[in-house]
């Protein structure tokens, strides 16, 4: 199992700890870096940061998002960092909720999300093979435009830049079970939101066309420390924002992923605090059981003992959020 490190996105701003702990885990032997993206900083940019402090290690978008960028322009990301990297780029893109999607990009959230991933991943493929004009007769991603409002002028065009690798990985962010399946069909790997090594079931018949050499690259908090439940509760200030407010109370992907990993009543009940404005209590209304199955959060003994579960199943990359250099140091110590 290799080890990847998550920063995640950005608060108020810039965390100044982000490129000291990507140079470490360099250092330490880990073999991956990610950013992100919600409505504030954009995952290339920091990435790009990343890039030009360090020598060796993969690069990866944990996530870009979809709705914030065509995919001709995702590609042009991709192909850019690809190049000034020297080949580290993993491009790990989602499509994110209607919330963010309506409410933040301005776009109407695809009636058919399995359609639109697949047609945005065929467009980003075709850029980054550069055998010939990109074009697409997709419902979701047209190329070119040919709908009544256009001038029916465009023409299929070729990238002008020859891209560095025209098999950059492409890993996609999915929930669902369908979504899950069809990440198997399309993709290089999968980024799922929560991973429980005690129930890798839930999960068993999404993944099982996936091809040898898939990736499975769950992200998880973990953190060195003595008070266990000290160390799980920014776990559950992740959980209570995500299940009670990435989402609307009718339709919250993060809320039916709990509910599918047997929390149904408690992620109701994170849902319904949140949304009252009970955002405390909502936070403290998840379970420290939930939090601390997909997390490696305690002494170093009980690290070591947990993240032996996670080594035996299918997960191939764990992907840690680490708060100090310590814990990367622990957990390359313990996985090597």
């Amino acid at each position: 199992m290799r080890l990847g490190l998550a920063l995640g996105y950005w608060g108020r701003g810039p965390d100044p700890r982000h490129l000291e702990l990507a140079r470490e885990a360099e250092r330490l032997g880990y073999d991956s870096a990610w950013t992100a993206e919600a409505w504030g900083s954009d995952a290339f940019t920091a990435l790009t940061w990343i890039a030009a402090h360090t020598s060796r290690i993969r690069l990866g978008t944990g996530i870009a998002q979809m709705a914030a960028r065509t995919p001709t322009a995702t590609a042009m990301h991709a192909l850019t960092l690809d190049h000034l990297s020297g080949g580290r780029l993993m491009l790990g893109l989602g499509l994110s909720g209607p919330q963010v999607v309506e409410g933040w990009y301005g776009r109407p959230f695809p009636k058919s999300p399995l359609t639109a991933t697949r047609e945005y991943v065929d467009v980003v493929r075709q850029v980054l093979r550069r055998e010939g004009p990109v074009v697409s007769d997709g419902l979701f991603h047209p190329l070119p435009y040919r709908g009544p409002d256009g001038t029916g002028l465009g023409k299929p065009l070729k990238p002008i830049t020859h891209p560095l690798r025209a098999s950059v990985p492409v890993l996609l962010g999915a929930e669902g079970p369908k979504n899950i399946a069809q990440t198997t069909r399309i993709a290089d790997g999968w980024l799922p939101l929560y991973w429980s090594p005690r129930r890798t079931g839930v999960h068993q018949e999404s993944l099982a066309g996936a091809p040898a050499g898939f990736r499975i690259a769950p992200m998880a908090r973990a953190v060195v420390c003595d008070d266990v439940a000290e160390g799980l509760w920014p776990v559950k200030a992740m959980l209570g924002f995500y299940i009670g407010g990435m989402g609307h109370a009718a339709r919250n992907f993060h809320a039916d992923l709990m509910a599918r990993m047997g929390y149904p009543d408690e992620a109701r009940r994170i849902q319904q605090l949140f949304l009252e404005g009970r955002k405390e209590e909502a936070v403290r209304a998840v379970p420290d059981a939930f939090a601390d199955e997909i997390s490696l959060v305690g002494p170093r003994e009980r690290i070591a003992e947990r993240l032996e579960s996670w080594r035996a199943g299918p997960v191939t990359d764990l992907l840690v959020t680490a708060p100090d250099p310590r814990t990367l140091r622990v957990l390359a110590e313990l996985n090597s």
